[in-house]
């Protein structure tokens, strides 16, 4: 009898996430910045995020020197290869394979070895850079609590890593959770530049817990 409760109750949590994925399926096909990230070519709606950060913040301009943390699929470096034009530079890393983009290195690999360092030292061939971008994200369990937790290590891994290679005047954008290890991350954004405003972008969802930090000036 237990064992007869037990699966029926699988079933149940099996049929209640394939409706989950479904509905998220609807949304996502019907969403107008998916949408318009079609027509526009871009990779992902996350290109409207950066693009509505760099309107308010002004985060990009010609000839600047860009890193992309955690860039696959790779919108935001259209954003950043547009916006920085030929002179400028822009180096992309990810665990996961990112298609080639025009004006862009792209990198593969785990930014915390020795390695890609070193290729990523290389890529940037010296030059000291204006803006780093983190659209670092763990695998979402759907348990809050420890979403927010994974997301605010990778939130002190983009800090880490962007002061190596940052001016003094450099920019730092950064996703972050709203829950566990917010706050903490926010006191240590602060305590490594002198400003920090949080922006909540139209493209991100509304039901979403992501936050944008724009960090500014490496103290």
């Amino acid at each position: 009898m237990s064992t007869t409760k037990s699966t029926s109750k699988t079933v149940g949590k099996g049929g209640s996430q394939r409706v989950r994925g479904q509905r998220w399926m609807d949304e996502h096909v019907a969403d107008p910045f998916v949408l318009q990230a079609k027509k526009d070519g871009y990779r992902s709606r996350a290109a409207y995020k950066i693009l509505e950060l760099d309107q308010r913040d002004r985060l990009f301009r010609a000839g600047a020197v860009v890193v992309d943390l955690g860039a696959a699929p790779g919108s935001w470096s259209q954003v950043a290869a547009t916006r920085v034009g030929a002179t400028g530079r822009v180096v992309a890393v990810d665990l996961l394979p990112i298609d080639p983009i025009v004006n862009v290195t792209i990198l593969r690999g785990d930014i915390t070895t020795d390695p890609v360092i070193a290729q990523m030292d290389e890529a940037l061939g010296g030059l000291a850079v204006d803006l780093v971008l983190s659209d670092m994200a763990p695998n979402i369990s759907g348990i809050a609590a420890a979403d927010s937790a994974r997301q605010a290590g990778l939130v002190e891994l983009a800090i880490e890593q962007s002061l190596r290679w940052l001016k003094p005047e450099g920019v730092l954008v950064v996703k972050m959770f709203q829950g566990v290890g917010f706050e903490d991350c926010v006191r240590q954004l602060r305590a490594a530049f002198k400003s920090v405003a949080l922006r909540k972008p139209d493209a991100s969802r509304g039901r979403s817990s992501e936050t944008f930090a724009v960090a500014r000036g490496v103290r």
